[in-house]
């Protein structure tokens, strides 16, 4: 009876200081996008951090993103092909099978959460290691907005590049899904192209980068809370980047279901 009654006590403490940490980092999490949501003071040096940050979130993703998605698409392929082997189903299903699988889900959400380890760890790391190096501090002296300098040109420039690498992705994702079907006689160039054309929705690449744009703020908006917030040293940097990716990752699948719910419900 001892034990049971310690044990419940136990557990509602820790349920306490959970949720106390959790309304503590909600709370502290908007707070940070108020003040990163400013206006800028010198535009022109905000457009430099900017380009500055396209090209090292979004274009150093592109080799990843292609690569990953051709030979998904292939995979996806052929494993509905063996799935599809029944005479009595066509072969072109095997394409829109590829073509759902890769538009609806591959696409926005599997390459958002590997963004998510890229992107966001690059930016929790970065963010921290400035934090611990008094370089944050340093802006703040010089007058600059420090919050807003440093996370509003990195959550423009994944707002405006990774629907870019979303759109390549789902490209090539087909395309893989082409060229390795066709290549190992699992569904003819004509079935294939059929399955495609077949029962299309437009809708469906509008829903894809919705959900793209969102998990493009998630990622990036809580990967740089976490770095931005660090304290201590080396330690701390490496722990809340791992800390960045964990929640960014669970908060996106949340996400992505709130926004199919919504959009496909």
């Amino acid at each position: 009876m001892y034990f049971d009654g310690f044990f419940y006590v136990t557990c509602l403490i820790f349920a306490l200081m959970f949720l106390t940490r959790f309304f503590e980092d909600i709370g502290r999490y908007f707070m940070l996008m108020k003040l990163v949501f400013r206006r800028p003071d010198n535009v022109r040096m905000y457009w430099s951090a900017f380009v500055r940050d396209l090209y090292s979130l979004g274009v150093n993703s592109l080799g990843l993103v292609c690569i990953i998605s051709l030979f998904v698409g292939a995979v996806v392929t052929i494993q509905t092909a063996l799935n599809l082997e029944n005479p009595i189903i066509p072969k072109y299903y095997i394409a829109i099978a590829t073509r759902e699988s890769i538009i609806l889900e591959f696409s926005p959400t599997m390459i958002s959460l590997i963004l998510a380890g890229k992107v966001g760890s690059n930016i929790a790391s970065t963010l921290g290691t400035m934090r611990v190096s008094e370089q944050i501090d340093a802006l703040e002296v010089m007058g600059v907005k420090s919050a807003s300098y440093l996370i509003m040109p990195k959550i423009a420039a994944t707002l405006f590049f990774n629907p870019i690498l979303i759109t390549l992705s789902m490209f090539l994702g087909i395309i893989g899904g082409y060229f390795f079907g066709t290549a190992t006689g699992m569904v003819t160039p004509t079935e294939f192209t059929k399955g495609l054309q077949m029962d299309y929705r437009p809708f469906y690449i509008v829903y894809a980068l919705i959900k793209t744009v969102v998990f493009a703020f998630v990622i990036t908006s809580i990967s740089a809370y976490y770095g931005y917030f660090v304290k201590g040293g080396a330690v701390e940097v490496g722990a809340n980047s791992t800390k960045a990716v964990v929640t960014s990752s669970l908060v996106l699948i949340l996400t992505n279901y709130l926004l199919t719910q919504l959009l496909l419900g």
